[in-house]
């Protein structure tokens, strides 16, 4: 196969005469405020995307209703420096079952024993040591307690059983104030 000589051309192109090129104008930067608003707009979509992606995510997992009472124990009414204080209650029982209320509320919850190392106390523990060794008023009280719990979750075998079965004391210190109430408003 013969062989060609490229030519000069080919090899060696002739040099054009063109116009330099211009580089372009810098862009103008932009000021504090632009790239707050920009990255603050960037942010928001990111967050967007990953809310919907979090959404889809957990879509498959079921979650239980929150009751807001075990959550938030507050006055339904705000008090002021010039309220009065609330008034104890008349009945023995009622006085009782307040004081265990207040003694659960400043001691604290304890499950599976009376009181525990710190001074907590469960239920009947705070009932026995409002009733200060009377066994029969503790015993009332005790009962009260019970009928309170059952008209509010149904049956339930024991105030030991109802104090054990929750993580937390918010349930249990409910209870003695309602259970505490109810005998005041039944005048027992």
């Amino acid at each position: 196969m013969p062989q060609t000589q490229p030519s000069p051309a080919i090899d060696h192109p002739a040099p054009t005469t063109q116009a330099p090129t211009v580089p372009p104008p810098p862009a103008a930067e932009l000021s504090l405020e632009e790239r707050l608003t920009l990255v603050n707009a960037t942010m928001t979509a990111r967050l967007d995307e990953a809310a919907v992606a979090y959404e889809v995510n957990t879509a498959h997992i079921e979650t239980e209703p929150v009751d807001l009472a075990d959550v938030v124990i507050v006055p339904l009414t705000p008090t002021s420096p010039t309220d009065p204080p609330p008034t104890p209650p008349a009945t023995r029982i009622a006085t009782v079952l307040d004081r265990a209320h207040q003694l659960m509320d400043t001691a604290g919850w304890c499950a599976g024993a009376l009181t525990d190392e710190q001074g907590a106390v469960c239920l009947l523990g705070a009932i026995r040591q409002a009733a200060r060794g009377d066994r029969g008023l503790e015993a009332d009280a005790a009962a009260v307690l019970l009928d309170t719990i059952r008209r509010r979750f149904g049956d339930v075998e024991s105030v030991p059983a109802f104090n054990d079965a929750w993580a937390n004391g918010r349930a249990s210190i409910r209870m003695l104030h309602e259970a505490a109430e109810s005998a005041d408003a039944r005048g027992i």
